[in-house]
């Protein structure tokens, strides 16, 4: 599978052109599977989304991801060791210094159907504003983390944390130039990104 073709979730969760485009942005999701909605918005957003069955498909858009960019020489900005212990055979420099990287590579807690958006928190960010990222991000992320609503994200994190629930939780949304301002508390003191996103079936 080429990175053309699953760009946008390709496989079997591709979304089909038409709905993509005619779908407006206030137009009702009624019926539409979360994982369908999630890309729509995600989309709309500005963001490339890459739809993976495999480890090796993961591993295979990364190197795709990475020569698309000229990434080869580009440390990756990371704060979580255990995604630096699972790609470290990628041939990828890692660093904790942000002011060595221009590439941010991370996890999540969720993927937001409702409006597209990455829910992250300090367990991802550890202190540091979205706006005080590198420019360029790359999500891995896995199915199982798509949830319809923020709202819904939240609770999950509460009842999976219990009494420490992590601090620094907001959403990565902006994935292209928008003249429109944050429409919720939770992307206050964000920035546009070059987001991709690695998504991996495992449900």
């Amino acid at each position: 599978m080429g990175l053309l073709d699953i760009l946008f979730g390709g496989g079997k969760k591709k979304v089909s052109k038409e709905t993509a485009e005619t779908r407006g942005d206030h137009m009702p999701d009624l019926n539409i599977p979360v994982d369908e909605k999630f890309t729509i918005h995600f989309k709309q957003n500005g963001g490339k989304f890459i739809y993976c069955i495999s480890d090796s498909e993961i591993s295979g858009a990364l190197q795709s991801i990475i020569e698309e960019n000229n990434w080869q020489k580009e440390p990756f900005y990371v704060l979580n060791k255990r995604l630096a212990e699972k790609f470290s055979k990628e041939g990828i420099v890692f660093t904790e210094k942000i002011r060595q990287s221009e590439v941010f590579f991370t996890t999540c807690e969720h993927l937001i159907a409702q409006n597209g958006s990455i829910l992250v928190c300090s367990n991802q960010l550890h202190e540091k504003k979205v706006n005080e990222l590198p420019s360029n991000v790359v999500v891995f992320a896995t199915t199982s983390q798509l949830v319809e609503s923020i709202g819904e994200g939240l609770k999950t994190i509460k009842k999976k944390y219990g009494q420490k629930i992590p601090a620094n939780i907001t959403t990565l949304k902006h994935f292209k130039a928008t003249k429109e301002n944050s429409d919720d508390f939770l992307t206050y003191g964000s920035s546009t990104k070059n987001l991709y996103l690695l998504l991996l079936e495992d449900l």
